[in-house]
């Protein structure tokens, strides 16, 4: 899930469309303001000629000329802004407007590129998991602890399906929202078979996309498949970095139904590989598995389960499958 050639120059031409979409409206903006306020065209007329007359100082090697240029513009500006406002505009009116401040709609902040580009990349690449039409019903607006039952309780720690739910899972969920920017903390959903452990990661997923943080969303199968199609198979139009740069540098990373991939020395590798870069690089990640503890322990390796019980908060949920409850109301 590289970016190819044709892929990333299809990513700049919508930075170029955008870039010139805000110059148009700039452009409308402008004419109207100097229609209605003369003025205001006056005063940008003496900005340009004040920039060429000081640059020509400048050249000249008159070396106050800059600084003569950056005060006389800032005065400008101020009267500018005023007439603006006394006209009932707002004092930025004619300011670009950009969809990405940060990079002014380029895709890059110097030579690194932007986090929206990344998302951008990120939405072309893997628009086929639909992550963001199940977000629209998958999300926090939408979870139930009624769908927790009071009945079934866990021998381990005598709480109720539903008292998990309110006194360990859920705080946790708030908490890793909450402290993401500073703690880059990592979730590990473990139990029974449809209690909302992908709901539950989507619901993280949808609030932080909504914060314009970057997330990927893979089944483990998709994951592995991914990691060995550009292990094994050589395309010369393939970066074959950008893949590893997404999964491993993405704000985000959900590893959904971990355990249902085939278990070899291939995919263990490439998953210690991926939890151990990720907490190196400070990226937070969620871990949903349908595997109790145990199987965990079996299944994979001792430094593959010393990662997850060092860095991960690990959470299990039991109850009954909300997914057959819900076709049964």
């Amino acid at each position: 899930m590289a970016l190819r050639n044709s892929q990333y120059d299809t990513i700049l031409r919508t930075y170029y469309s955008r870039q010139l979409e805000h110059k148009h409206e700039k452009d409308k903006r402008v004419n109207e303001v100097y229609e209605h306020v003369p003025a205001i065209a006056e005063i940008d007329k003496s900005i340009a000629s004040m920039s060429v007359s000081q640059a020509k100082k400048l050249l000249s090697g008159d070396t106050d000329a800059l600084a003569t240029l950056k005060s006389d513009i800032a005065c400008m500006a101020d009267k500018r802004a005023k007439l603006l406002r006394e006209n009932g505009y707002p004092s930025d009116y004619l300011d670009m407007k950009y969809d990405c401040p940060d990079c002014k709609d380029t895709g890059y902040i110097g030579s690194k590129k932007c986090h929206c580009f990344m998302q951008a990349a990120i939405d072309l690449l893997y628009t086929q998991s639909n992550l963001k039409e199940v977000l629209a019903f998958e999300n926090f607006k939408n979870f139930s602890y009624d769908w927790y039952p009071n009945d079934r309780i866990d021998e381990a720690t005598g709480l109720t399906s539903y008292d998990n739910m309110h006194t360990n899972v859920m705080p946790a969920c708030l908490d890793f929202l909450n402290t993401f920017d500073t703690m880059h903390g990592n979730l590990l959903f473990f139990g029974d078979t449809g209690v909302g452990k992908t709901f539950l990661s989507h619901c993280i997923a949808n609030e932080l996309i909504k914060k314009a943080y970057s997330v990927i969303y893979l089944t483990s199968i998709e994951l592995f498949d991914t990691f060995a199609k550009y292990e094994f198979n050589r395309d010369p139009e393939v970066k074959a970095e950008d893949m590893y740069e997404h999964i491993l540098n993405c704000d985000l990373l959900i590893i959904d139904d971990l355990g249902t991939e085939m278990n070899n020395s291939f995919t263990n590798s490439k998953l210690f590989y991926c939890i151990n870069e990720r907490i190196v690089n400070k990226k937070s990640t969620i871990i949903s598995t349908n595997l109790s503890f145990q199987e965990l322990i079996e299944r994979y390796s001792e430094r593959i389960f010393s990662r997850l019980t060092s860095s991960y908060t690990m959470l299990k949920m039991y109850g009954d499958d909300i997914r057959i409850k819900k076709k049964t109301v």
